[in-house]
């Protein structure tokens, strides 16, 4: 109803736009340097302080706790910034600190949505690869697209990129492309014979994410990489 309380039809729905109709960067695969985050595990030593190695655990808001200095930010810091950041901290109660930084292996957390037995986040160890990232997630459904997957992830600048991989192959041969993955990527499985998904992107991915990567993607003016 409007203002004056007359029944006013519903605005028609638009259709839904074609993935290749979304600008998104062109896919790379180039390898951008390990960035911690929240629940990363540390050993921080310090050669001229051997008593005052530890180790410890990323926090929740992103920073680690060390003796003798305030909390520092580690989070979305690569080793060298941090190693940076707490030689500096450190310069206020050690002559010159030497900062070692060693970041042991993490879980990749993944998200798998669409068309599988139990979407939402994953976390992968070893060799980890979107067949495998499906098949842990409750393998596809009957309904799912297994030739067209998509793969969405944080380009070398920020950028959202998608590439769409065929992985029924990948159940019949050995050498399909089962496309590998990053911490964070995005796995999106259509439902079968439907063309047009960005209704998938409106509601996860640029809305609702059901993961907080403590980034964000900026869609820029290119279209799909197939």
């Amino acid at each position: 109803m409007d203002v004056m309380g007359r029944w006013r039809e519903p605005a028609p729905r638009q259709a839904a736009q074609a993935f290749g109709d979304i600008p998104y960067a062109s896919w790379s695969d180039y390898e951008p340097d390990y960035r911690f985050y929240p629940g990363d595990e540390l050993e921080i030593s310090l050669a001229s302080a051997p008593e005052l190695n530890k180790t410890v655990t990323v926090q929740p808001d992103g920073r680690i706790s060390l003796p003798l200095i305030p909390a520092v930010m580690a989070a979305d810091r690569t080793i060298p910034e941090l190693q940076a950041s707490l030689a500096r901290a450190y310069s206020t109660q050690l002559l010159r600190p030497q900062v070692d930084v060693v970041a042991k292996a993490a879980p990749l957390k993944i998200f798998v949505g669409g068309e599988v037995g139990n979407p939402g986040v994953i976390d992968l160890t070893g060799d980890a690869d979107a067949l495998r990232a499906i098949i842990q997630a409750g393998d596809f459904k009957t309904t799912a697209d297994r030739s067209a997957v998509y793969i969405i992830r944080r380009g070398p600048d920020g950028r959202g990129m998608m590439r769409r991989a065929d992985l029924f192959r990948g159940l019949r041969n050995a050498e399909a492309d089962l496309v590998p993955l990053r911490r964070f990527d995005i796995v999106y499985v259509p439902r079968s014979g439907v063309a047009e998904a960005s209704l998938f992107v409106q509601q996860y991915f640029r809305d609702l994410s059901p993961i907080q990567f403590g980034f964000s993607y900026a869609l820029g003016a290119q279209n799909v990489a197939q």
